[in-house]
């Protein structure tokens, strides 16, 4: 039986778990959903309860009833031909999503993860209620667009706050990419509050005293936690601003941390997720945010940890 992957064009990490099946001899099948409808094919026929046809590309092709697992690993958005009208475009997608993405959706099969499971964590509100109700600590948060609860919010804060953004941190603007990085507020910040008007906002108590921070990588039930120890002021606030300034470390979970972990994972009915924490001096955990398609593979490189290993091991076993 095959492997279905469903991921990006260029994706080491993927290449990796790839070269992983090929040594167990699994058969595996990978495009990007941005190929369909131009450069992959379906071909569903309902028979009975279930869907029975094929996916196919002009050189690969898988039956429906022939999938081990499923792999849906950050796929780009579906590719129309360039004749097609904004209005047009708006209603293929549209089709596409319901048609292709429901016969996906219906396949009883391992997902990793379910785009519908992925979808529903993907609710940055939503994680820190689950996170919180698994026995997680999770930091003061507000959500608003309203100047004055942000005052009064910060007012009532010992350690200050930092602004996050729910969504990615890019912005394209004029063929340009934007990053937006995790921000803590200053006096000018709170002196000009005119634009949180515009929509949502997401304001958090910095960890106070915070020492380092963490990336857990849950693979099916293997954990793989990884310290994350930042040098320089600006990858101290956010990680990312600054690769060059981090040093990794293999580490245990505390019991209670793995037990909310767990219980965060099912219940949103995961299979894999990256989930972020910060650690304060006193070695307390606060859950910050988990990413169903949490990048990893930097992590692997500079611990070693069999992550990819894990994943292969996941989609191989397959359905039963």
């Amino acid at each position: 039986m095959t492997v279905v992957i469903f991921a990006q064009d260029c994706d080491a990490p993927v290449d990796q778990v790839i070269r992983q099946l090929t040594d167990r001899k699994v058969p595996v099948f990978r495009a990007d959903t941005s190929w369909f409808p131009q450069r992959l094919n379906i071909e569903a026929r309902l028979a009975d309860d279930r869907w029975v046809g094929c996916l196919s590309t002009d050189h690969h092709r898988v039956d429906l009833d022939d999938i081990r697992s499923i792999w849906y690993r950050d796929p780009t958005a579906f590719d129309f031909p360039a004749n097609l009208s904004r209005p047009e475009r708006r209603f293929a997608f549209r089709e596409a999503r319901l048609g292709f993405g429901g016969v996906l959706a219906s396949l009883d099969t391992v997902w990793v993860n379910h785009p519908n499971r992925a979808s529903d964590a993907i609710y940055k509100p939503l994680q820190l209620t689950t996170a919180a109700r698994c026995g997680l600590a999770v930091p003061r948060t507000l959500v608003t667009n309203d100047a004055t609860a942000v005052r009064r919010f910060h007012a009532e804060s010992k350690p200050g706050l930092i602004c996050k953004v729910f969504d990615s941190n890019t912005i394209a603007e004029n063929g340009a990419t934007k990053i937006v990085y995790t921000h803590r507020l200053d006096e000018g910040d709170l002196a000009d509050l005119h634009n949180v008007g515009s929509t949502a906002h997401q304001f958090q108590d910095w960890v106070h005293d915070k020492h380092h921070e963490a990336r857990v990588i849950v693979v099916g039930d293997r954990i793989f936690p990884v310290l994350i120890h930042a040098s320089s002021a600006t990858s101290r606030i956010d990680w990312r601003t600054d690769y060059g300034a981090l040093r990794y470390e293999l580490a245990e979970l505390p019991v209670s941390v793995e037990n909310g972990v767990r219980c965060y994972m099912a219940a949103f009915g995961l299979a894999y997720a990256a989930f972020d924490f910060a650690i304060d001096a006193t070695g307390k955990w606060f859950f910050l945010e988990a990413n169903t398609a949490g990048q990893y593979g930097f992590l692997e490189t500079h611990t070693g940890a069999a992550i990819s290993n894990a994943l292969a091991d996941l989609l191989a076993g397959g359905a039963s």
